[in-house]
């Protein structure tokens, strides 16, 4: 996201009008006489003098020829004293929005350089909306609303806040945004998913590049990060436009056989399933129907361990880990996976193996 920001905003600008008064004193002519000379009528003189009305280039143009003033200079002038006029009626109707952006992780997002902490709660409002990219608070919520009804709805059990996971959600996008990435091809993505998968056994610091390269490669931008605090969300799979689709992890729960259960099954979403949803991937989330997802679990599970192998597997497994990183190393994944893999089918406890396992820290 760029580094925008408003610069200095003085808190008076005087209406060209003022300029207009001084220089017809030192002329030592009237309004009306200024007015015969630009062949206006006096009381559209005596408007613009006052503030009350604009001064249009026509007219600009003849203040030129009379006061020897550029055009420029009254049309600027103008601009200033029109624009703080808007600035200053915007900060009154801004800052009775205040609650609505204190319902946002502000502080979080600022610690992450997304928006500025603000004292003044008109500028705290502006900050939230430069960040959603919104011109209004209407603007802004008309987006949410339109998000909320089409994209995804939440379970009675939804532990994320809805302004915590579009904050997140936007996130994504501003990451996403300087990324260069192909047109999407369904064909060049699953050959480079096939390609992902050898790069299960890697460390993060070696594999995420690579991923994050394979999947552009292929019209897919892989984001990596960490949720806010109130958003109990594993991943996202959107589709940005027609020909660029985004997968977005939080790795929440910082081990490998998580997050690559989760990354294939985003993946799966993408290859299988409609373009105009917004897939999540969370407890507590029901934002498709139920054979949605288990369809992409299966197609998760099935890319990273064969069920035919892992069901044979499981009737001669003896509980010898020294079994399941064998097996593991035959099917060219990382052991932890397997381990997942075991847990979810109840063969294991979620409590044993867990030392097979990779996990992740975020960087303080």
């Amino acid at each position: 996201m760029s580094d925008v920001r408003y610069g200095y905003q003085p808190n008076y600008a005087a209406p060209p009008g003022s300029l207009i008064e001084e220089q017809l004193s030192g002329l030592d002519i009237s309004a009306r006489e200024l007015a015969r000379r630009c062949g206006r009528s006096p009381k559209l003189i005596a408007e613009i003098i006052s503030g009350k009305a604009p001064i249009e280039p026509e007219t600009a143009l003849q203040l030129e020829r009379v006061l020897e003033t550029s055009a420029a200079i009254w049309l600027g002038m103008e601009a200033n004293y029109r624009l703080f006029l808007a600035r200053s009626k915007e900060e009154a109707g801004l800052a009775k929005h205040i609650k609505w952006a204190k319902q946002f992780p502000l502080a979080e997002l600022s610690k992450r350089g997304l928006l500025s902490l603000e004292k003044q709660p008109a500028a705290q409002v502006r900050e939230l909306l430069r960040f959603f990219g919104c011109g209004s608070v209407e603007a802004c919520q008309e987006r949410f609303n339109e998000l909320s009804a089409v994209a995804y709805r939440h379970s009675p059990s939804f532990e994320s806040t809805e302004a915590s996971l579009l904050a997140w959600l936007r996130i994504g996008d501003l990451r996403a945004e300087p990324i260069e990435a192909a047109d999407y091809d369904r064909t060049a993505f699953l050959a480079a998913l096939k390609e992902i998968r050898g790069l299960t056994t890697e460390s993060i610091e070696v594999f995420l590049p690579k991923v994050k390269r394979l999947c552009a490669s292929a019209g897919v931008v892989f984001v990596l990060e960490r949720s806010l605090s109130k958003v109990a969300l594993s991943g996202v799979s959107r589709w940005l436009s027609p020909r660029r689709a985004l997968i977005q992890q939080t790795a929440r729960h910082l081990s490998n056989d998580h997050f690559w259960f989760t990354f294939f099954h985003e993946c799966a979403h993408l290859l299988l399933h409609s373009r105009k949803s917004i897939f999540l991937d969370g407890k507590g989330l029901s934002n498709v129907a139920a054979e949605l997802e288990a369809a992409a679990d299966d197609w998760a599970s099935e890319f990273l361990v064969p069920a035919q192998a892992l069901t044979r597997f499981i009737t001669r497994f003896s509980y010898d880990e020294d079994e399941v990183v064998e097996f593991a190393a035959r099917q060219g994944v990382d052991p932890g996976i397997v381990v997942g893999q075991l847990q979810y089918r109840k063969v294991l406890s979620f409590s044993q193996m867990n030392h097979l396992k990779q996990r992740y820290e975020w960087a303080k």
